[in-house]
């Protein structure tokens, strides 16, 4: 389901989510949104030198992860400060929670509006795709991607438009962006991401 293309230093963590009903009829739980806050007690905490190494991680490809183009785990440290980090959905919340906390980028898309077969890559020239619903593009060349049958559709900065989640999601295909530099942060941000969304009632299976 899941190809990964030759990286020196990168770390992925790809797994599916089944939700037990469309996350439109599934608020996010208390405990869920209570993550969201930076005081919040979590097993995994961020700092200077993740943040430097998931950069440093994302410039291989001659991707530049600064200013608008840095990490999206870099933008939740940010709205987590200063309260404008809300609930979503449970998928997203989950997401943001563990992102937040971990400091590693982390993609949720749609497995019923992306299309197999789906690929991990650096972007080639040229590439772009929309990000949200007022129609802004971001230029993905040289960034590491995950594609699908129709091309690029999330990265570590931001996810494309056409494959996020929305109130009809059921099924998402997730991938942690993690750096060898940072050991076993990946597997463990994953084991808590699992613990979050089986304790929400969905069913997590891990890809690679």
């Amino acid at each position: 389901m899941l190809t990964v293309d030759p990286h020196p230093s990168l770390d992925a963590l790809a797994f599916t989510t089944v939700f037990p009903a469309p996350l439109g009829s599934l608020p996010s739980p208390d405990w869920l949104v209570a993550l969201l806050k930076p005081g919040a007690s979590a097993p995994l905490s961020s700092d200077d030198a993740v943040r430097g190494t998931v950069r440093d991680m994302l410039r291989h490809g001659g991707y530049k992860p600064t200013g608008r183009g840095k990490p999206a785990s870099e933008y939740l440290v940010r709205a987590s400060g200063d309260g404008s980090l809300g609930s979503i959905n449970t998928a997203v919340d989950a997401c943001n929670a563990v992102s937040l906390h971990s400091g590693l980028p982390i993609s949720v898309v749609d497995l019923d509006r992306a299309k197999a077969p789906f690929r991990i890559g650096i972007a080639p020239a040229g590439s772009q795709y929309v990000f949200n619903a007022s129609g802004q593009s971001i230029d993905l060349e040289g960034l590491l991607c995950l594609f699908d049958a129709e091309g690029p559709c999330a990265n570590a900065v931001k996810d494309a438009q056409r494959t996020k989640t929305n109130a009809e999601t059921r099924r998402t295909l997730t991938v942690l962006w993690g750096a060898k530099g940072l050991g076993d942060r990946t597997a463990r941000a994953f084991a808590w991401y699992r613990e979050l969304l089986e304790r929400a009632g969905a069913t997590v299976e891990r890809l690679s």
